[in-house]
């Protein structure tokens, strides 16, 4: 007897797994159909197409180029100026020239805190055309 009562214990101790896999499957269908797809905010950036050659001489001083250094300075026409200049710089220079945009040379060390501060004073000052330049140093 003591034979037929440790097989129908075995039998009774082993468990099914099946209905376990069934509520894990269910709950991965579940965060899958219920995550929500987030789109990170960020700053759409339109890139010109790219060429080794200069810029006709009549288009150089259309531009008004502010150049930032490793260090975040932003330099103007040889000086450096402030952030809070750069609003007055634009309109003064867009008073003169109505066609000109905003070209901001960025150093690959500044900080996008600058540039972005820069193409908001711009836009401020009414120039909505901001590019961005960096190069390789």
């Amino acid at each position: 007897m003591a034979i037929g009562k440790r097989k129908a214990q075995e039998e009774e101790s082993e468990i099914d797994l099946t209905p376990m896999l069934d509520v894990v499957f269910i709950m991965l269908i579940f965060f899958i159909v219920t995550a929500s797809f987030v789109n990170e905010s960020g700053i759409d950036v339109s890139r010109p197409p790219t060429s080794d050659q200069p810029p006709p001489p009549d288009q150089e001083n259309k531009n008004i180029l502010f150049r930032v250094t490793e260090t975040n300075d932003i330099m103007f026409e040889g000086r450096r100026i402030d952030v809070r200049a750069v609003r007055a710089n634009v309109e003064r220079v867009h008073a003169e020239n109505p066609e000109a945009k905003v070209i901001i040379d960025g150093h690959p060390k500044a900080s996008a805190d600058v540039f972005i501060k820069i193409s908001d004073q711009a836009r401020e000052a009414g120039v909505y055309d901001i590019s961005l330049v960096t190069k390789e140093r």
